[in-house]
């Protein structure tokens, strides 16, 4: 018997592996470059092995186009002019994203800091939603506030991570440790698929690609990057690096230049 929660995750996976491109960055941080025309972008970078997005319901309304990749609709934002920042609220309900079309419902969630209480509670009322209407959830789990000296350190990595799981997320996604076998651990900890933040935009190509090797030998069942894919000087070309590392387990020296 095949589940509709099954349905909506073969969309947004492809082998139980995820090549996202969160574009949610409109409402925190307005129409950054690269965010200028996500419809042309999604077009772009589907062929090139793109499983899914995450998107705000306003731009999944805006599309040109019905998306041939997964969509998850974003559904917790603040923005970077608020007194609190950190704090995201709800926008929206699992009901509007069944009714949207959606294959898959985005919270995020910041742990460490004083509004870390009603995000977790608002976390476990969203699972619940979800589970009742069979749509996959991912959790943003980042440790980020004002108890979080290094949002890097592996324990407070995987401390975060089993919260989403805990909570009732689907898919976890949080920050990478930095190193292999911490992330592993943290992998292994998690008893739902881990993916991975792209976080600020990387020096170069390189970096990103060794990173995305690092977090595929570990376990991880893919990567979620935002500006690292959306804001290159070519999101396909990239997009098609990452797709041979993902999914056909490449080394990150093998995929060659970009140009």
């Amino acid at each position: 018997m095949v589940s509709g929660l099954q349905v909506r995750l073969s969309r947004i996976l492809r082998g139980g592996r995820m090549l996202c491109i969160p574009m949610d960055h409109g409402i925190s941080n307005g129409p950054i470059p690269g965010l200028e025309d996500p419809s042309l972008i999604i077009r772009e970078c589907a062929p090139a092995g793109l499983t899914s997005v995450i998107i705000n319901k306003g731009i999944l309304k805006s599309l040109d186009a019905v998306p041939s990749v997964g969509v998850l609709v974003h559904f917790s934002s603040s923005t970077s002019r608020s007194l609190s920042p950190n704090r995201k609220m709800l926008t929206g309900s699992v009901e509007e994203a069944v009714r949207m079309g959606a294959d898959g419902v985005s919270l995020h969630i910041n742990i460490g800091g004083r509004e870390e209480p009603e995000m977790l509670q608002d976390l476990g009322m969203v699972a619940e939603r979800c589970q009742n209407w069979g749509m996959p959830l991912l959790a943003m789990m980042y440790p980020r506030g004002e108890n979080v000296p290094n949002p890097h350190d592996p324990e407070i990595v995987a401390h975060a991570a089993r919260i989403g799981a805990e909570c009732g997320a689907d898919i976890v996604k949080t920050v990478y440790t930095g190193d292999v076998d911490s992330f592993a651990g943290i992998v292994r900890s998690t008893p739902v698929p881990v993916v991975v933040a792209g976080g600020p935009k990387v020096e170069s190509d390189a970096d990103l690609l060794r990173m995305t090797q690092e977090v595929m030998e570990a376990g991880a069942a893919g990567v979620t990057y935002g500006r690292n894919v959306f804001a290159h000087r070519n999101p396909p070309a990239i997009t098609r690096a990452l797709a041979r590392i993902i999914f056909d387990g490449e080394k990150a020296e093998s995929v060659g230049d970009l140009g």
